[in-house]
């Protein structure tokens, strides 16, 4: 009865979360039309500067020296804010889009795909989900990207989604490891990509709280977590590794060190667009 009773709970949870992911879809498409207002104005207005710009310089010499320094100042300052509007507005429009990615991609569907960008924006966005329910939580995030990856075919609403879980378990496990042992500890999560021949490797390593053995060996069961109720389904790790193995033909393993860290490893076969 205890079993059925949890898995009951999970069960909600899980349709809380489908509920939560139709509501952000929802949010995120209405957000992003008045992003798109607030670039493109801000485009058109650091075209009105240029052209303001160039009347000032042709009348430059009605105004005195120090009229022009102000001038000036006040030119590049609004120039350089301008581009700062259109490069975050740019980059908010780029989260938005792969949540919507998520919530409406076609299922299954090979895309030629950035996997630098996805890792970024999902290893940061599961940082700063974290830190809206914690403001105390706060970490260490070394990324080695590859330079120079070129575009994969892969099922980025699915790839995101591995990414996703799996930095959300590392911030998990070292936000435990700093409530038990405070000060004295530093968390920190690695982030890696690299292509090796025709393999790309995605890995997220943590200096969290580990695994033990019998975790190791049930972490793939459904509905299997260590967490409370209502701070894991027990689904995330099974759903990964289905995307990775049974979607991408590729592999899942991980190393893990109860009380130093967990070492997850993504290989899939590069298919270049």
């Amino acid at each position: 009865m205890t079993d059925i009773e949890q898995l009951k709970q999970q069960l909600q949870q899980q349709e809380k979360l489908a509920s939560l992911g139709m509501l952000s879809a929802g949010i995120a498409h209405e957000i992003q039309n008045p992003l798109n207002f607030v670039i493109n104005f801000s485009k058109m207005s650091n075209k009105l500067l240029r052209d303001l710009t160039e009347i000032i310089d042709d009348n430059a010499d009605k105004l005195s020296d120090n009229d022009r320094e102000d001038v000036a100042d006040i030119m590049n300052g609004l120039h350089d804010n301008m581009a700062k509007i259109v490069e975050h507005g740019e980059r908010a429009i780029s989260i938005i889009q792969g949540i919507l990615l998520v919530s409406r991609g076609k299922e299954d569907e090979f895309l030629p795909s950035d996997v630098n960008r996805i890792v970024h924006e999902y290893v940061w966005l599961s940082y700063h989900a974290m830190r809206a329910k914690d403001k105390t939580f706060n970490i260490t995030i070394h990324e080695n990207l590859q330079d120079g990856l070129p575009l994969m075919m892969v099922i980025p609403q699915d790839l995101s989604r591995a990414v996703l879980n799996l930095m959300n378990n590392a911030c998990y496990a070292v936000h435990q490891r700093t409530l038990s042992e405070g000060d004295d500890y530093h968390p920190a999560i690695d982030v890696t990509t690299a292509m090796d021949g025709d393999q790309l490797t995605i890995t997220i390593a943590d200096n969290g709280e580990g695994m033990s053995d019998d975790v190791k060996a049930r972490l793939f069961e459904n509905f299997f977590t260590t967490k409370p109720i209502g701070k894991g389904t027990g689904l995330g790790m099974s759903i990964t590794r289905d995307i990775i193995e049974q979607k991408h033909h590729g592999r899942l393993t991980f190393e893990s060190t109860l009380n130093q860290g967990t070492t997850f490893t993504i290989t899939i076969p590069v298919r270049k667009s």
